[in-house]
C-alpha cells in the first residue's frame, strides 16, 4: 500500500478487542522498533499483554477501552519533535501490519519504563486490534497551515499528506512555508505542539522527499 494511503486509513482508535498481538505481526513488530531506536536515539519500548496503564480514571475519561498493548516513546526532554517524528513512522508502520493506534499524552495510569541519564517518558501510544477503524478527524483548509499563496505541486502534496496527520486535541499548531525554496516548519504554541510538529514534519517528508527545517 501507498504511504499517502496508509496515512487516509489510519484514524485515531481508542475501543479494542481481545485479540492478541502475536506471531509473524508481534516480529515485525519488535524488529521495526528495534530499528528505529537504532536509527534515533530513543528508547521505544513495547508492552503487550498489559492492562493495568489504561486502567484508571484519567484513561477512562479518555474514553478507552480494553487497551492491553501500548508503546512507551523514551528520550530526552529536548527530543519531543524527535519522538514525534519516529512515533507517527511507527504509527503507520502498525497500520500497514492491520494494527489499530491512538496517541496519548495524559490519559494514562503509571508506566514502568526504562530510562537511561536525563532520559523521561515523552508519550504513549495505545496499540492493538481496535473494535471499530475510527474516523477521520477535522482538518483546518491547507492555506490556513502554510503562509505561501503560490504552491509547488509537490508542496500542496506535502502538505496534503500534512493535513491527514494526527495531533494534540486535533488542534494542528504548526505552520508551514517556503523561503527561497527551502521548506521550514514551526511549532506554535499549544500543549504537545513540539511532538505534533515531528508527526507533521514525518508527514511531509515522506510523502515529497522534501527536507522540513
Amino acid at each position: 500500500m501507498q504511504m499517502l494511503d496508509l496515512m487516509k486509513e489510519r484514524h485515531s482508535v481508542r475501543q479494542y478487542s481481545d485479540k492478541k498481538i502475536d506471531g509473524d505481526v508481534k516480529t515485525k513488530l519488535d524488529t521495526y522498533v528495534a530499528s528505529i531506536n537504532e536509527e534515533s536515539g530513543l528508547s521505544m519500548q513495547i508492552f503487550y499483554n498489559e492492562p493495568n496503564c489504561f486502567n484508571s480514571m484519567l484513561a477512562h475519561y479518555g474514553k478507552f477501552s480494553n487497551v492491553k498493548n501500548y508503546i512507551a516513546i523514551v528520550g530526552k526532554k529536548e527530543e519531543q519533535e524527535k519522538a514525534g517524528y519516529y512515533g507517527e513512522k511507527l504509527v503507520l508502520k502498525c497500520q500497514e501490519l492491520g494494527l489499530n493506534t491512538c496517541w496519548v499524552a495524559l490519559t494514562h495510569g503509571k508506566v514502568n519504563v526504562q530510562t537511561k541519564p536525563q532520559q523521561k517518558l515523552l508519550i504513549l501510544i495505545a496499540l492493538g486490534y481496535g473494535t471499530n477503524m475510527g474516523v477521520a478527524h477535522k482538518s483546518k483548509p491547507i492555506k490556513e497551515l502554510c503562509k505561501e499563496d503560490a504552491y509547488p505541486e509537490w508542496f500542496m502534496k506535502g502538505m496534503e499528506a500534512v493535513s491527514l496527520a494526527p495531533t494534540a486535541m486535533n488542534h494542528q499548531k504548526f505552520m508551514f512555508e517556503i523561503k527561497n525554496g527551502q521548506v521550514y516548519a514551526k511549532a506554535l504554541r499549544g500543549f504537545y505542539s513540539k511532538i505534533d510538529l515531528g508527526i507533521v514534519k514525518y508527514h511531509f517528508e515522506t510523502i515529497t522527499g522534501h527536507k522540513a527545517r
